[in-house]
C-alpha cells in the first residue's frame, strides 16, 4: 500500500522504514530536508514539499502526520486546500480528542476523511512495532488495515491472555476503537496511566536509594525532624541489580522496568539528567476527562503536580511557606 508521511521524527521515520520492510511505498516529507534524504537513501520517495508530496501519491491518497500536536492544525489547513475528495488525512500524534471531532466535522464538509491514531512505542518501535489506537470512520479504518498491520507488534509480542476467545485485531497490538476522537482518547489515558507507572518506579528506587541515611551525620537543631532511629537505615542497595532481578518473576516486571535497568547500566546515578520532567499534555487532558466524568484519579493527578514540581513550577508556592513559616515562628531558612 502506499502512504505519506509528513513528520521524520524519532518515530517517523521508523515507522517509514518498518513500512518499508512489509513493502509499502512510503512519499516522506519534513522540513529537515537531511532526514528526507535519509529515508530516500533506504528507499522512500523524497518529497521537497507538501504539495510535492501530494504530486506523488495515487488518488484516493492516504497521508499520515507524526509531527507535534501544535502544528497539527496549520498542517491540516495546507493540505485540504491541495486534496481531493475521499483522500485521508491520519494524525498519529498526541493530538487532543476534542480536536479530532472538530477535525473530523471540518474535512467531511470537503469530503475529505480523517482517522486519529494514538501510537505507542517510542524509539523502539522499529524492532518492536507500534501499538495503535484507532478512532474514525469503519470503512475508512479498515481499508488502512495493512497499515495498521504491518506497524503493528509481532502476534507474539505477549502470550494469548487465557481463555480469552474474541478474536480480533487486539491481540495483534492495534484497534478501532471508535468514532472520531476515540483513538486518541484511549491514547490520552494510556499516557496518563504511563505517568503514574513512571512516578510509582521512580520514588520506589528514590526510597531505595536513600535506605543508607541513616550512616549520614544529621544536623540537631529546631529546623530539623530527626532521624529517630538510624540503624534502622543502613542499605547500600545496588539499584541496577535491584532493577535486574526485579525483571524476572516479580509482579511489578514491566517494559518501563527493563528500561529503568537500562538506564541505571549506563549512568548509575543518573546524573546526566536534571530532573525537570516535562510534559506534553496528555496527563493534563486526562485529570480533566476524569474531573468533568467524576472519576476519582488521585494518583495520576499527583504523578502529574510531580512533573510540575520538578520544573520548579511551584516554587512561588515554596516561598510563601517559607516566608508563613517565619511570620508565625521566626523559622529561619536553613542553607
Amino acid at each position: 500500500m502506499q502512504l505519506g508521511m509528513i513528520g521524520l521524527g524519532r518515530m517517523g521515520s521508523n515507522m517509514v522504514l518498518r513500512l518499508m520492510q512489509d513493502g509499502h511505498e512510503c512519499v516522506v516529507f519534513d522540513v529537515d530536508q537531511a532526514s528526507v534524504a535519509a529515508l530516500h537513501d533506504k528507499g522512500a520517495t523524497g518529497a521537497s514539499s507538501l504539495a510535492d508530496l501530494i504530486a506523488g501519491l495515487e488518488r484516493p491518497r492516504a497521508i499520515w502526520l507524526m509531527i507535534p500536536a501544535a502544528l497539527v492544525d496549520d498542517v491540516i489547513a495546507d493540505l485540504a486546500g491541495q486534496l481531493d475528495a475521499d483522500d485521508i488525512i491520519i494524525d498519529g500524534g498526541n493530538s487532543y480528542y476534542r480536536d479530532d471531532i472538530r477535525r473530523a466535522k471540518s474535512l467531511r464538509e470537503r469530503g475529505i476523511h480523517y482517522i486519529d491514531v494514538g501510537t505507542s512505542g517510542g524509539v523502539y518501535g522499529l524492532e518492536r512495532g507500534y501499538c495503535q489506537m484507532i478512532g474514525g470512520e469503519h470503512a475508512i479504518v479498515q481499508a488502512l488495515n495493512p497499515i495498521f498491520a504491518s506497524l503493528a507488534p509481532r502476534h507474539d509480542a505477549a502470550a494469548p491472555t487465557p481463555d480469552r476467545h474474541k478474536k480480533g485485531t487486539a491481540e495483534h497490538g492495534y484497534l478501532h476503537c471508535g468514532a472520531h476522537g476515540a483513538g486518541h482518547f484511549v491514547k490520552m489515558v494510556h499516557n496518563g496511566i504511563e505517568y503514574g507507572m513512571m512516578a510509582a518506579y521512580a520514588e520506589g528506587f528514590d526510597l531505595l536509594k536513600r535506605a543508607n541515611i541513616g550512616k549520614d551525620t544529621h544536623d540537631v537543631d529546631a529546623e530539623t525532624s530527626p532521624l529517630r532511629d538510624p540503624e534502622f537505615y543502613n542499605y547500600d542497595f545496588d539499584l541496577g541489580e535491584i532493577a535486574e532481578v526485579w525483571r524476572r518473576g516479580s509482579v511489578i516486571s514491566s517494559w518501563l522496568l527493563d528500561l529503568i535497568a537500562h538506564a541505571l547500566l549506563a549512568d548509575t546515578n543518573l546524573e546526566q539528567f536534571s530532573g525537570q520532567v516535562s510534559d506534553s499534555g496528555e496527563g493534563r487532558w486526562t485529570i480533566l476527562a476524569a474531573i468533568e466524568a467524576g472519576v476519582p484519579a488521585p494518583v495520576l493527578s499527583s504523578a502529574l503536580f510531580s512533573r510540575f514540581d520538578s520544573r520548579n513550577s511551584g516554587a512561588f508556592a515554596n516561598r510563601l511557606l517559607s516566608a508563613l513559616r517565619h511570620e508565625f515562628g521566626g523559622h529561619v531558612e536553613k542553607e
